[in-house]
């Protein structure tokens, strides 16, 4: 996946569709992307395909 969209540009347009998400829910520190990854899972009640979607979905906007 080419990723053209900045982390700040992904996580505005996520909270935009997604008004139940926060600030926090994309805190992570270095190695910690995966903890990250799954609150955003349990959140959105989506599995990590669907969310590994989304984000390739975002690329295209």
């Amino acid at each position: 996946m080419e990723i053209t969209r900045s982390w700040r540009e992904q996580k505005a347009m996520l909270k935009m569709r997604f008004p139940m998400l926060c600030d926090h829910d994309f805190d992570f520190k270095d190695g910690e992307k995966e903890s990250m990854l799954d609150r955003l899972s349990n959140k959105l009640k989506k599995s990590r395909v669907e969310l590994q979607l989304l984000f390739a979905e975002l690329q295209t906007y």
